[in-house]
């Protein structure tokens, strides 16, 4: 299997404002950047879409048969407490309102992060790229900057004058003469769109995290660390850039700009650039204020798998709002059950020792490519199975347009015309693109004991038991009794299945 089979690969460029065809600068290696985290708190449930939304386009290109060398940044120094080149350094915000160091700080969120991503089944970077692990990059490429011109200087550090480069924020659809976004207005400054490439230490102020300079002692600004990072470790032209939409407007149009006084050329960095969509949150319930779904923790302690906000995601297309609400991620969360509970059934009449050796082969191998666990999972495919998977890769290569795979998967699993093992065969070649781990966690493993639940599983089982001698005796009455009991304690009876129960998620 090689990248140029199946359907040509198309994808919407945020430059250019269409969908075009996507060609690999190296045709041995696709090379991704994407805008990490600030490391200052947990990460958004919004913030992690972005997330999700990467790592399905890798997963695209890996299942395409593109090997991929992904860059994901760390901010732990420079991003402001406003996105508009504002405000105090969320760090150094963050350190002061906890009472603790800035080094702390980063170390704990990085680590949080890093687990909220595991939880979401996101293969891990080729690298991990972090803010303040290259000072000493970003003060050359800045001197660069100030060397070609493009940037002069104020009391309050360096400034890039965006006048230098032609075309300044057509990533964010503006005219040159237009004002980009809502950039801070500092004394001194030449045009209002200008930023902030190195911001000097007011006098007499120490911050936690500073280094001297050609232009005093302070720190980074927040956009000049991508530029020196994607292009440090991925030429000065790689193949795609990716963050949330709210970068397009501002940090990405000054990416752009540093790149090409960098590079004195048209330049951008990256031949495409991607953005995801918003999450929405209609109902005002997904605050951190209010105690509500922010995090992925606050979807666990509500007895939400991790997998379930995965699919949810998955259900939308990158570009488009992605409506949030209790009852809409548990409704995802039923779905990847029925999913898990109809592998587990396939792999239950798929029991024999060729289905075993090929699920087997094609899980040793996960540190191969996947075009490799592809030929073992879809070797052999009758036609049926074949003209799935090439479905699946036609909405694929449609702009990831999963939307329309997810359905396929569900066809292939409920297609009773196919045998078990060859229904199998397919699903698993589909979940390496789609990464909901279907044959790696079970049904039990997808009901989660809401944080607030009163009632020990040991408790759940003595009172289905119970419940179990009421209906054995008739006795109607106590048994309806003992099952809104186990309701109102938050769990789900479910007679006829083996499992027997089931927490309920809490999604008021």
């Amino acid at each position: 299997m090689s990248a140029s089979s199946g359907a040509p690969l198309m994808l919407f460029n945020s430059l250019t404002r269409a969908i075009e065809p996507f060609a690999p600068i190296d045709p041995a290696m696709v090379r991704l950047y994407s805008c990490g985290p600030t490391v200052y708190n947990f990460a958004h449930l919004g913030n992690l879409r972005a997330y999700v939304f990467t790592d399905t386009l890798r997963r695209t290109l890996n299942w395409k048969g593109w090997a991929t060398n992904h860059v994901v940044n760390i901010t732990d120094v420079g991003h402001l407490t406003s996105d508009a080149d504002a405000g105090e350094d969320k760090m150094e915000a963050a350190a002061a309102v906890q009472a603790r160091s800035i080094w702390e700080i980063a170390a704990f969120y990085t680590a949080a992060f890093k687990a909220d991503l595991a939880h979401l089944n996101i293969l891990h970077p080729s690298l991990w790229s972090v803010a303040t692990d290259h000072i000493q990059d970003m003060i050359g490429f800045a001197r660069a900057l100030e060397d070609h011109g493009a940037t002069y200087r104020l009391e309050g550090g360096l400034y890039f004058d965006t006048s230098r480069v032609p075309d300044y924020g057509r990533l964010a659809g503006t005219r040159p003469e237009e004002t980009v976004g809502r950039i801070a207005d500092v004394e001194g400054k030449r045009h209002a769109a200008d930023f902030a490439v190195w911001r000097a230490s007011p006098p007499g102020a120490r911050r936690q995290m500073e280094w001297e300079s050609p232009w005093g002692p302070g720190a980074p600004g927040w956009h000049l660390e991508c530029s020196v990072m994607s292009l440090k470790y991925l030429g000065q032209q790689f193949d795609i850039h990716t963050g949330g939409i709210d970068h397009r407007e501002i940090h990405h149009c000054n990416e752009i700009a540093q790149n090409q006084a960098f590079t004195e050329s048209a330049g951008t960095g990256a031949n495409i650039w991607m953005h995801n969509n918003f999450l929405v949150d209609r109902g005002a319930k997904m605050s951190k204020s209010a105690g509500g779904f922010a995090t992925l923790a606050g979807l666990i302690d509500r007895g939400i798998h991790p997998l379930a906000y995965r699919l949810l995601c998955l259900s939308a297309h990158y570009r488009s709002e992605l409506e949030f609400s209790g009852e809409i991620v548990a409704a995802a969360l039923v779905r990847l059950k029925r999913l898990a509970i109809a592998v587990e059934q396939l792999r239950a009449k798929a029991a024999d020792l060729a289905w075993t050796r090929i699920l087997r082969e094609a899980k040793d191998s996960r540190g191969a490519s996947f075009a490799f666990q592809r030929r073992t999972l879809e070797d052999r495919l009758d036609k049926r199975g074949a003209a799935l998977i090439a479905r699946f890769d036609e909405a694929l290569s449609s702009d990831l347009m999963i939307p329309q795979a997810l359905p396929l998967l569900e066809e292939a699993l409920a297609d009773k015309g196919m045998a078990p093992e060859m229904r199998l065969r397919v699903a698993a070649s589909m979940d390496l693109a789609l990464g909901l781990d279907l044959f790696d966690v079970d049904r039990r493993q997808l009901s989660l004991r809401p944080k607030g639940a009163a009632i020990a599983e040991s408790e759940v089982e003595a009172l289905l038991e119970q419940r179990q001698a009421a209906r054995a005796a008739r006795d109607f009455a106590a048994s309806d009794a003992l099952r809104d009991v186990l309701l109102q304690s938050g769990v789900e009876v479910m007679d006829g299945d083996p499992l027997r129960w089931e927490w309920r998620a809490v999604i008021d």
